[in-house]
């Protein structure tokens, strides 16, 4: 069994800032469902959903670049994986998580999503990874959560 986090990076300049202050590419990334769907936390209406929690269609957006990194787990993680990130949907997009960077937010508060935190946290929640990830409290990074996936031994397509 695995799981498939797509990380990207756009042309706009808000995802080249996020990538800049991120200290690497990246800029966002989705959880890739079984059926191919994408679920993440973007501030944006964009694939004709609303800001927030959302299942978006695979090709909601045009990327400069895109990563795909396979987690190989068992079937019950796998599970609550998905069961954790569907447990999401609708929430609202945390636009105070940018500021949280400086001001020591806690990515674990589960009332609102950045699209970093939000995959961490299922990977957290299902057991994939060490729980707590030893990261700061305040900065979970598309970046910061590909190295996690790295360490968790990802193959990266």
């Amino acid at each position: 069994m695995t799981i498939q986090l797509q990380f990207v990076c756009g042309n706009a300049i808000s995802s080249r800032t996020i990538a800049w202050f991120s200290a690497g590419h990246l800029s966002h990334v989705d959880a890739i469902l079984p059926d191919g769907r994408l679920l993440g936390a973007r501030s944006d209406h964009v694939g004709g959903k609303p800001p927030g929690v959302q299942v978006r269609h695979p090709g909601y957006a045009k990327w400069v670049s895109r990563i795909i990194m396979t987690i190989p787990t068992d079937q019950t993680k796998q599970d609550k994986f998905y069961d954790f990130l569907r447990m999401q949907i609708g929430k609202p997009y945390d636009r105070l998580a940018i500021l949280g960077f400086l001001f020591n937010r806690d990515w674990r508060d589960d009332d609102s999503w950045i699209c970093s935190e939000l995959q961490a946290a299922a990977l957290e929640y299902a057991g994939i990874s060490p729980s707590p990830l030893y990261l700061a409290a305040n900065k979970i990074t598309p970046v910061a959560c590909a190295l996690v996936c790295s360490a968790l031994g990802a193959i990266v397509n």
